[in-house]
């Protein structure tokens, strides 16, 4: 009982949170954002009001408690594992005694259908089972990682990999996919680093909306179609915040940063009709997301109105336990569900003690039917009640030639070039003699972290030394590894210095492999792995022209090499199509315009470093010891956020404002001020620019980031082109989320600094006046 009393006294000192604040609303790549409604008391969400909410009710209304509990249940599937195995007994029995709401990680129409037949056909109600399935960055065509498509700023690269992924995972039986993941993060070493879209919360709130469009389509009648995904905004919330950059670590944060920094995508996720909304491992300020009323019930479900589905992550209501916030896994269920969690994925607490649970009086049945409720609704949103099972003879089970198209187009779209000394990219096609060097030179392991085991094996990717021969189909090329993929064995290094030494150009192909990113892959040294920079100083010292392909799956530190090399090319994971994408970009097909979504530091012991940080009150003076800087580093990243380099130059101009001095009131009834600025192609081929704009409050209530992105625009033009790109400011960009207990949206008086250029260390500056 001191467990019951305890999470009492949690849930009445929460504190409320203010109405109908739009956070992250309106963000998309035009650079268009919308005002923010003005912020007043607390409001409950409202009742659903659907098309399917008749159908809802009556089925509530048959069933008993046993089966309302069922469907709070999601259990495992094994991949590959057919209906009758050991291994899936139990689920089975589950769908067949209508005690089972959903299934992950099961695909392929005949598995899903055989299923799913057990559930429709032999359970007293008929429930049709969710099938879900981590589809992160595409089902059989895999595409380059989100922190890679973040990089392309252009948002319609994940709407696009969202289409593809959908239409293929759908027809092979899944319904519901845990993507995207929206966890906006300032730690490198984190390897979700990688399925995320970096550091900045408005970039990753464009990507966010678009990914959502992608997988679901923009009406909320297109979750029914046999082409698309319920989505799932995750990890709510604050996760990429974990200290040391450690998986599933604490999370402490304030609540002004938590509405600035790391709710702003989520919202944008829920403005663009997700579905569904997975909980978080860490705690925030203490209180593990799995059981946090505050967010998941006060913010989302009462502020925002969420009328979704909210999921557990893997056994996370179980994890409870190992936090210290449950006594046992009755309490567990009790503290989740009553929290705001709607499904438990993997452990089994809810429906182990959901009945004695009631019976006692710790869950009420009114909110056992509120979950049941949202999971049936969105079972009828996707057609499942109409039509259960997908057609085999449609499934489809290979890449198109259109999905690898989009693939490779997405992959070099999504590349930086970080370093081009006098123009030694692109390479030229009529070499004679080119070699390829490095672990990854030859290797089909580029598609990334969090990809289908089936898709690894069937699909891997094209390999950087088939594409480079095609791509100079009259060069000799020559291969040599070097050393391996984990730089331990440098046995290899003569053989590929003497590849260089014999060739016109060298390509070294260096990174990570991709398991040491993404999920439990935390690194403290996020430099090249073992002995790769030997390779690449080795070949520098031969004197030859060579260039340096990065593979990897986030931000890197880079060594004493970046002054060796000639030409720096982040390739990132970059998917299926990664040997073409990689050679489009290397000899001038496409001419890159990727920028960086995330810092990239001089040194681990600089973490953590980014552009959108707060100042101090002894900023950084060279000729000043006592100002806060390291003593054994320059000031600053080795690249910065929103930086990368083309094959031709770009000018862009001073910022041009249509008023310069707007008031709060006007700003909160939907008033905006333009601005204006003028992008010049200044070079001899054509190219994309990136367009960013970025604001400063130079006096607030709250300490403000020295630079906040509220705008961005990727460009294309032609040799001696001009185009002048237009931004809206409102409410939203202008003012912040104060550190009060009911979150109150603040737009305070005062002079706001406004950036443009072409990466977060723009100079050109204008100034806008809030009265």
């Amino acid at each position: 009982m001191a467990g019951i009393q305890r999470r009492t006294v949690l849930a009445a000192v929460g504190g409320t949170v203010a109405a109908g604040g739009a956070v992250g609303s309106g963000l998309m790549g035009s650079g268009t954002a919308h005002a923010a409604q003005p912020a007043a008391v607390p409001a409950p969400a409202k009742a659903p009001s659907g098309p399917h909410e008749a159908k809802v009710r009556s089925l509530l209304a048959r069933m008993t408690v046993e089966e309302k509990l069922g469907q709070l249940q999601q259990l495992p599937w094994s991949y590959n594992t057919g209906p009758g195995g050991s291994e899936t007994k139990d689920v089975e029995d589950a769908a067949r005694k209508g005690r089972l709401g959903s299934v992950l990680s099961i695909f392929g129409a005949r598995s899903s259908n055989a299923l799913q037949r057990i559930a429709v056909e032999e359970s007293r109600l008929g429930i049709p089972l969710l099938f879900g399935l981590d589809v992160i960055h595409g089902f059989w065509t895999t595409f380059p990682i989100p922190l890679a498509q973040a990089a392309s700023f252009d948002p319609e690269v994940s709407k696009r990999d969202g289409e593809v992924s959908a239409k293929e995972a759908r027809s092979s039986g899944v319904h519901w996919t845990f993507a995207p993941m929206m966890d906006v993060t300032h730690e490198p070493r984190w390897g979700r680093i990688a399925e995320s879209c970096g550091e900045d919360p408005y970039l990753t709130s464009a990507f966010a909306a678009a990914k959502v469009h992608g997988y679901q389509g923009k009406d909320a009648g297109d979750l029914g179609a046999k082409d698309r995904l319920a989505a799932c905004a995750k990890h709510f919330v604050a996760y990429g915040g974990a200290e040391g950059g450690r998986d599933y670590n604490t999370v402490d944060v304030s609540e002004s940063r938590l509405r600035n920094l790391y709710l702003p995508p989520f919202k944008a996720a829920l403005d663009a009709g997700v579905a569904t909304v997975m909980a978080s491992f860490n705690t925030i300020g203490g209180v593990p997301a799995h059981g946090n009323t505050h967010t998941l019930t006060e913010i989302l479900k009462g502020e925002w109105g969420f009328d979704g589905m909210v999921v557990s992550d893997w056994t996370g209501v179980q994890e409870l336990i190992a936090h210290g916030f449950a006594e046992d896994g009755a309490d567990a269920a009790q503290i989740s569900l009553n929290a705001g969690v709607d499904m438990e994925m993997t452990s089994t607490n809810l429906t182990a003690h959901g009945k004695q649970l009631l019976k006692s009086g710790r869950i009420k049945a009114d909110r056992l039917d509120e979950a049941v409720s949202r999971i049936l609704r969105l079972k009828f949103e996707l057609g499942l009640f109409a039509h259960p099972y997908v057609e085999q003879s449609a499934e489809i089970t290979e890449p198109s030639k259109e999905a690898r198209a989009a693939a490779r187009e997405t992959g070099a779209r999504s590349m930086v070039l970080l370093k081009n000394a006098d123009d030694m990219l692109p390479l030229s096609a009529s070499a004679s003699s080119i070699a390829v060097v490095g672990p990854f030179g030859d290797s089909s392991d580029l598609l990334g972290t969090w990809v289908m085991p089936a898709a690894q094996e069937k699909f891997p990717s094209v390999k950087v030394l088939d594409a480079v021969r095609k791509a100079a189909p009259g060069a000799k090329v020559r291969y040599a590894r070097g050393v391996d993929a984990e730089g331990k064995d440098v046995s290899g290094i003569p053989e590929a210095v003497a590849a260089a030494k014999a060739a016109d150009v060298t390509i070294v192909v260096v990174g990570e492999p991709p398991a040491i990113s993404g999920e439990a892959a935390a690194r403290s040294d996020i430099g090249l792995p073992g002995a790769q920079e030997k390779l690449i100083a080795a070949v520098a010292k031969t004197g030859k022209p060579f260039v340096v392909v990065l593979v990897n799956g986030r931000p890197l530190t880079i060594g004493d090499w970046l002054e060796q090399a000639p030409a720096v090319l982040e390739a990132w994971h970059p998917g299926i199509e990664a040997g073409n994408a990689i050679a489009d970009v290397l000899f001038g097909a496409v001419n890159p315009g990727g920028k960086l979504p995330a810092t990239f530091p001089r040194s681990a012991g600089q973490i953590p470093v980014y552009y959108n940080h707060e100042n101090t009150g002894r900023p950084y003076d060279p000729d000043n010891k006592y100002t806060s800087k390291y003593l054994d580093l320059p000031n600053g990243p080795q690249f910065a956020f929103g930086y990368g380099l083309s094959y031709t130059t770009f000018e862009v101009g001073e910022p041009r404002l249509s008023s310069s001095g707007v008031t709060a009131t006007a700003l909160r009834k939907g008033d905006t001020v333009e601005v204006a600025v003028s992008v010049t192609n200044t070079g001899n081929r054509a190219g994309d620019e990136v367009v960013q704009l970025y604001v400063h409050d130079r006096a607030a209530s709250i300490a403000q980031p020295v630079r906040r992105l509220r705008g961005f625009r990727r460009v294309g033009l032609a040799a001696g082109k001009s185009r002048t790109v237009r931004f809206q400011l409102g409410a939203e960009d202008l003012g912040f989320w104060s550190n009060d207990p009911d979150g109150e949206f603040r737009i305070e008086p005062g002079a706001i600094d406004v950036y443009v250029g072409n990466s977060s260390q723009a100079k050109a500056k204008g100034t806008l006046t809030i009265r």
